[in-house]
């Protein structure tokens, strides 16, 4: 290759180099330190986005850009230790522009070496984020806000859930309360019918027996006319008290069949409280699993929201 395309090969290198920095200057936030964190050069994106004029910059100081808790902490120690030692940084960080407006950088230094490979300068480049850090902190607080709502709703859900189960399980109890009473008089019912019919039978046989005496005092004639009152009136009682037999029986029936509607009723409502009961308590479940999630969720957002 001739020295005249050497020269146009170098040439076209350097013009090539200059119009890409350039490109970087025009787009990018760029600022110069010293390693003792004073500014040496800024240009107009980085002053602008700091609220400065870029002829305002040179002379101040990296901590003057850097919020107090930052400045006194560990971290900014290791920071530029670390510079003066040649290890770059990458990373996302806050600062506070010269009206104490707070933005977010993605910003990368990196150490310059001089001749004798020793650090001599640091130069920042950075990318305003602000907008996007500032819509991912609300995003992470609404999603945090609908959590809480979620996880408080649910916890209303499952408390209601848990009260209408209790409810439900005291009427089980009356139900079962309210049975075992309906058996007791079915089983007092059968009892009195049996006496009735033990009343009915002597009855008859009392019946009976008046009637032989009648018949044995119209045998005796005068004789026997006394004991044929006494019979007659025997007689009397006898079908009185088969009638009051009857009619007490009669109404012991109605008051079975009643018991055994409210039986059936009663076994029925039992069928619709128990079905109603399983159902609760599957709420109550569902309702339990969304506190979990939510409750998941809530804690993630409050992860996420402290990594931003």
């Amino acid at each position: 290759m001739s020295s005249l395309s050497n020269n146009l090969y170098s040439s076209t290198q350097v013009l090539e180099q200059s119009a890409v920095l350039a490109a970087i200057e025009n787009s990018l936030a760029m600022i110069e330190f010293n390693t003792e964190g004073k500014v040496l050069w800024a240009n107009d994106n980085f002053a602008r986005a700091m609220d400065y004029e870029a002829s305002e910059m040179p002379g101040l100081m990296h901590r003057q850009f850097c919020t107090p808790e930052f400045v006194n902490s560990s971290e900014y120690t290791k920071l530029w230790s670390d510079l003066k030692s040649g290890r770059p940084f990458q990373e996302k960080i806050l600062r506070v522009t010269k009206n104490r407006r707070l933005l977010w950088f993605e910003a990368t230094y990196t150490p310059v070496y001089d001749t004798d490979g020793h650090v001599q300068a640091v130069i920042k480049v950075a990318t305003d984020i602000t907008s996007r850090e500032n819509a991912t902190t609300q995003v992470t607080n609404d999603m945090q806000h609908m959590a809480e709502d979620l996880l408080k709703r649910a916890e209303e859900g499952v408390s209601s859930s848990h009260q209408i189960a209790s409810a439900i399980e005291r009427v089980v109890k009356e139900s079962n309360n309210n049975m075992e009473i309906l058996q007791l008089l079915e089983q007092k019912s059968d009892s009195v019918r049996d006496s009735m019919k033990t009343i009915r039978d002597v009855a008859s046989q009392t019946h009976l027996l008046a009637l032989n005496a009648a018949i044995e005092a119209a045998h005796a004639g005068e004789h026997g006319r006394g004991f044929n009152v006494v019979a007659t009136e025997v007689r009397k009682l006898a079908q009185q008290a088969e009638e009051a037999t009857k009619e007490v029986n009669s109404n012991l029936e109605g008051i079975a069949e009643q018991v055994a509607e409210i039986a059936n009723g009663t076994k029925r409502s039992q069928t619709v409280i128990t079905d109603s009961q399983r159902l609760t308590q599957q709420a109550v479940d569902e309702f339990t699993g969304i506190g979990q999630a939510a409750g998941l969720l809530d804690k993630q957002a409050r992860i996420l929201g402290d990594m931003l």
